[in-house]
């Protein structure tokens, strides 16, 4: 990474392992494969939190709180023999988005407000409102899909757990993401 070169594949690496963890750990739990697996999923993490570094996007310190905290749940796996530690990602993940979202309602500009500037510099009022009810939603969203996520992990079943957080959270979160959009065309249209 010399010279402010990237290498493309280290996002793509780290995206796919991220959508696939559910996959992963399930995988590794019922083939006993985690001594292998998780210093690479570590690793992973580790060139995704050096990679965001040098994004100065908003969501920079979220990408990078959640990959030290993966680092530590693979560390923890490890070190402990206690593959648990791996079931509570989902439920970090949450918190975290919750936390950055939630938090940033308490700011002059919300982070959705912040990420619709990136295309629209001059949001009129009306979608300054909007934005902020929209970060209401995901924060919404967060809460409800982190605490389905912890009892998940509470519940104790694999099949439950890997078909939570490796499908239906995902397919949840682009409904969300679809239905937000044709409400701001809506919106658009009207204004």
């Amino acid at each position: 990474m010399r010279g402010g070169k990237s290498f493309p594949a280290i996002p793509l690496l780290t995206g796919l392992m991220l959508l696939g963890w559910p996959f992963l750990v399930g995988f590794g739990l019922t083939h006993n494969n985690l001594h292998w697996l998780l210093p690479l999923m570590a690793i992973l993490l580790l060139c995704r939190f050096y990679q965001a570094r040098r994004n100065a996007g908003p969501l920079r310190y979220v990408i990078q709180s959640v990959a030290l905290v993966g680092i530590a749940l693979c560390a923890a796996s490890y070190l402990l023999k206690a593959h648990h530690w791996l079931l509570l990602y989902p439920v970090v993940v949450n918190l975290a988005m919750l936390a950055v979202f939630g938090g940033s309602l308490w700011t002059a500009m919300p982070l959705v407000e912040r990420l619709a500037r990136l295309r629209e510099p001059n949001l009129p009022p009306a979608g300054v409102r909007y934005t902020r009810v929209v970060t209401r939603v995901w924060c919404g969203f967060f809460i409800f899909n982190g605490s389905v996520a912890l009892f998940t992990v509470l519940h104790g079943d694999m099949r439950l757990w890997t078909l939570w957080n490796g499908m239906i959270a995902y397919i949840l979160m682009g409904t969300l993401m679809a239905c937000e959009w044709l409400v701001r065309q809506r919106i658009k249209k009207d204004a």
